[in-house]
Formats: C-alpha cells, structure tokens, sequence
C-alpha cells in the first residue's frame, strides 16, 4: 500500500520548497471480530463484588464509592420486619400498588414463630393477608404452630430457607430484611441487609440506590485441622480485624481451605461477615456451588469471578493448619480467644442452632465428637435445626463415621435435649416463652453469630460463640473445652 504525502523543506534562498515524497506502508492483516466476552466490556479490573453490580446497573465499570441503582433479583422479609415493610410500601405506592414482581419476593416466617406471645403471632396473620393480597409466590407459611411437621410449606430459619429452596444463585443480587442476609454471598452473590424503608421501596420498584464498596480479602490456605471448622475461621478473622473493621466493605474469601469446603461451612464463613461491620461476604462460585444450586432450581444464572488485576484495599493470609480452636468470649464476637485460655470457664448450657451453626453439617460435627467421646453431656444441651430439611437430616441421615447411626440417636445417646422445631428460636432472644430463652443470667457456649448482653434473653447472661465441635466437647466437660480433648 502507497501513500502520496507532500512536504515541506527550506531551499538555499532561505524560501520553503514543496516537494512530493511517496511512502510506502505495508497493511496489516485483518483481525477477526471479537465477541465482548473476549474483549471485555468493563473499563477497568473489578472485583467480584464491582462486577454483580455493574451487571445489575448496566454500568461498564464499577469502582468503590459510586453511587448507582442496582437491580434486584430477589427481596426477602420474615415475620419480625415484613409487616413493616409492607406497611411502608402501602403508605408509599399507595393501597392499590402491586409490587414489582410477585416472584421475586420472598417471606420466610422464623424468627418468633413457637411462642403463645400475641404480637408475635399477630406479625405472621399480617404476613398471610399481604401475601394473599398481592400473590407473593414463595410464602413459606405456617398456621399449626402446635407441630411444625404438619405445614409443609414452613421451612424454617430465612438464611438457610433461602438456600435450600433455591433462591440463592451466583452472580445476583439479594436483599433482605435481616441483617445476616450476607450469608447468601457464599454462592457467589452480592447479599446483604436493609431496613424496612429501603425494602419498601425494592417492593415499589425493583431497584434499590447504593454506594459500591471496597472490598478486602482473606485467604486462607492449608489444609483444615480435623478439630477445626468454618466458624474458627471466622472468629479469628472477626479477632483479628474488630467488629469494626470491615465497615461498609465487602468481606471476598479465598484459598485451598476456602475451596474444601462445602456449602454448609462457606455458609457460615459469610454469615458472620456483618458481625466485622462488612456490607457483604463473596465467595467465588465453583463445582460445589453449582452442583448445590442446580439440584435446588432449573433458573438460569451468570456467575462472575474477580480479576487477576482487581485492587483489594487489604490483604490478609493465614495457613489454616496452624489455627486454634478459637471462642468470642462475652460481650463481642471479636473478643477473640483460644478454647485453651477459657477451660476454667464453668458454663450452664450449651445451644447448637441459629443460620449460623445450625445447619446439616454442623450437627453432624457435634454428633461425630459425641460418638468419638462416648460420654454424656453434663450440662442441658439444647438442640435446634435451622430447616425442616435439617431436623430430618439429623433423625434420618447416618453421620459418617458413626456405624450407621443418625445425629439424633447420637444426641439422645450422650443426653442432649431433643431436637426443637425449626426456627431462630433463643439466637435473638424473642418472647419469655421461647425455646431454649435464657431467662437466668446463665454463661452459655453458643453456635449462633452474636454475643453482646441480652441477646439470648437475659441482660446479665454470658454467651462464648464457639464452633459446633468446641460447643459439643464443651457440653461434655461442663467449661468451655478444647475438642482436640475428646478427638
């Protein structure tokens, strides 16, 4: 290829000459079209968290502190803050607005839902005429309070529900009326908490405005001790950066240890990330994740996965090997110690449940300790299975290891009281009636996710978060107890 260029030269007279110059130019071959997936259509590196709401804005790129409107692909509420929030949408829209997608909505009864208290109650009738008022497809309803077995449309505590019946899916964006709704970013999903107001306005809208956050990210490789599980992990991440420390950011997991990991423990990796102060927990989806996903629903889903040149505001490394049974003593779930230095700790009680540690595997664990012990517990042992799928779970799936035996003849078999209904029952405290409530100034060790005075009832009660393992060695021994002493 030849181009004709005409250029510029002074001559001797000192007056510019024009003289043509022919340059030669060789073309280069033709490049192929590339779809934006091979070219990218973000402008800059992003994080997982930049990249599920860039997705949901329509936005190229999102980077930390911008303010956008996202789009929302699912609402949750229960019985503690639903009937406010419709409140607030009636009050808004007004009385004859219909929500935005009567499928994307999603109540989930559970937090005082097995107790004579009349507003307790009164909150699920409200939860019942709403959904009926506006055809809200997934109300998981519950009207014989006298045996949970008899309504099967009740699930059970709202984070694992959401799990369970297949709300949950990588690369979406979740909002909910709880503030342990992050617990859903172990799918690979933005998930986090609001309050009635804003959830008022997702039902009226669809969207919702926010501020993108930073995101920090702990790695946490090795290979797991077999006396440790997820929630040590979190403790000792909670311990090390405070209650405070990941204030409006979000909370990304990776690593070796990370990966092992089933559903269940990545569960509770992600739950506790709003007990550090953090907006949302992620972790990236793999095989796990989506074989859990896709025996759950047949919907559609996009999973994303941070850049390699993604900007983090903090790193943060451990080798899981060398960790510690680890408990939050009271009042903060920061107040990070060993099982060791807490052994002279007399306790009361001990409780096994919550979104946090009452899942199908963290019963499983504490049966496996009690069949290795062989030993009855020497303090009440009160047991509360998130789900329905958990409470038959432990009557009816055999705990490996065990000859053969299911969770609840191994409960019934070391003297634990036997497993409740479903529901948050005594994490949060609730009505005088509630079960598992402490109503005296007890020291308890817990599996739920918070510790601070009165949050199982009693103002003067003391509460050690552990791991569903340290909770069981603890229940046999009588003090806060190392499980490596019965493992």
């Amino acid at each position: 290829m030849s181009l004709q260029a005409t250029m510029n030269a002074p001559c001797a007279t000192g007056r510019v000459a024009r003289r043509s110059v022919k340059v030669s130019a060789i073309s280069a071959p033709p490049t192929p079209a590339r779809s934006p997936a091979a070219t990218g259509s973000v402008k800059r590196a992003m994080t997982m968290t930049e990249k599920i709401l860039a997705n949901h804005s329509d936005n190229s790129s999102v980077k930390p502190g911008d303010n956008i409107w996202t789009r929302v692909d699912k609402l949750m509420t229960h019985d503690v803050c639903g009937p406010g929030t419709f409140g607030i949408f009636q009050k808004e829209f007004g009385p004859n607005a219909q929500v935005w997608d009567n499928e994307r909505v999603v109540i989930i009864p559970d937090h005082y839902i097995f107790t004579s208290d009349a507003r307790a109650n009164r909150n699920v009738d409200i939860l019942r005429d709403v959904a009926s008022k506006y055809n809200i497809k997934y109300f998981y309803d519950i009207t014989d309070r006298s045996n949970f077995k008899a309504n099967p449309d009740y699930k059970g505590v709202c984070h694992v529900a959401l799990a369970q019946e297949g709300h949950c899916k990588p690369g979406e964006v979740l909002f909910g009326t709880d503030s342990h709704t992050c617990n859903a970013g172990a799918f690979g999903q933005f998930a986090t908490g609001v309050g009635n107001t804003d959830a008022g306005f997702i039902l009226g809208t669809g969207k919702l405005l926010i501020k993108a956050p930073p995101t920090m990210r702990f790695i946490m490789d090795g290979e797991m001790p077999e006396y440790l599980l997820a929630k040590d992990l979190i403790l000792q991440i909670i311990g090390e950066i405070s209650v405070a420390g990941a204030t409006y950011k979000a909370m990304e997991f990776a690593g070796s240890a990370i990966e092992g990991m089933n559903m269940d423990e990545r569960m509770t990796i992600c739950n506790m990330v709003v007990e550090a102060g953090g907006k949302n927990g992620v972790i990236a989806p793999d095989k796990t994740t989506f074989d859990y996903v896709k025996a759950r629903t047949q919907e559609a889903f996009e999973p994303v996965y941070s850049d390699g040149a993604a900007s983090y505001i903090a790193d943060y490394k451990w080798d899981v090997s060398k960790l510690e049974p680890l408990v939050a003593a009271p009042h903060s779930p920061d107040n990070r110690k060993t099982a060791r230095e807490c052994s002279d700790v007399k306790i009361d009680r001990v409780y096994i449940g919550s979104c946090t540690g009452g899942k199908t595997e963290d019963f499983l664990s504490a049966a496996k300790l009690f069949y290795r012990a062989k030993r009855q517990v020497k303090v009440p042992t009160y047991l509360v299975p998130a789900t329905q799928k958990v409470w038959a779970d432990v009557y009816t799936m055999p705990v490996p290891g065990c000859d053969g035996k299911t969770a609840a003849e191994i409960f019934e078999d070391a003297g634990c009281i036997t497993p409740a209904a479903p529901s948050c029952a005594a994490c949060l405290g609730g009505p005088r009636d509630t079960f598992a409530r402490m109503n005296e100034p007890e020291v308890c060790v817990s599996t739920t996710n918070r510790n601070f005075p009165g949050r199982m009832g009693h103002k003067e009660g003391q509460i050690y978060l552990a791991s569903p393992f340290t909770a069981a060695a603890s229940a046999l021994k009588g003090y806060v107890c190392d499980p490596r002493e019965y493992m």
